[in-house]
């Protein structure tokens, strides 16, 4: 899937990175704990979050996903969108919920990888 198609599935603005709409992604996954993200997450291309601090950002980076998707109407701050386009990432925000969010892309054919499995 397209970014530009996410953003028109989600009625999404963009925010940082829009000359790379046209940039594929195959996955995506969706929560509020970069923790989670860093220790349950692998392959994702596009994180949905609420959450609105850099360690978004630097999360998205280390985990070379390409599209940060802020639901819930949220807005990164000014640095937050300038370390995004620093590191290459495309921006969106939408007014929906995550639960939406992710069951639109979802039925739109954009799906999640495996998860890795924590070790306790």
């Amino acid at each position: 899937m397209k970014i530009c198609t996410i953003k028109e599935l989600l009625d999404a603005r963009v925010l940082a990175g829009e000359e790379r709409l046209g940039n594929h992604v195959y996955s995506a996954c969706g929560s509020d704990m970069m923790s989670d993200v860093l220790a349950y997450v692998k392959d994702q291309a596009v994180l949905l979050t609420g959450l609105v601090n850099t360690q978004v950002i630097r999360t998205a980076e280390m985990m070379d996903m390409v599209c940060v998707v802020f639901v819930r109407s949220k807005t990164p701050t000014p640095e937050m969108i300038s370390l995004a386009e620093e590191s290459g990432l495309v921006l969106l925000a939408t007014d929906k919920r995550m639960y939406e969010a992710c069951g639109i892309l979802y039925s739109g054919g954009l799906v999640s990888n495996k998860v890795k499995k924590a070790t306790v």
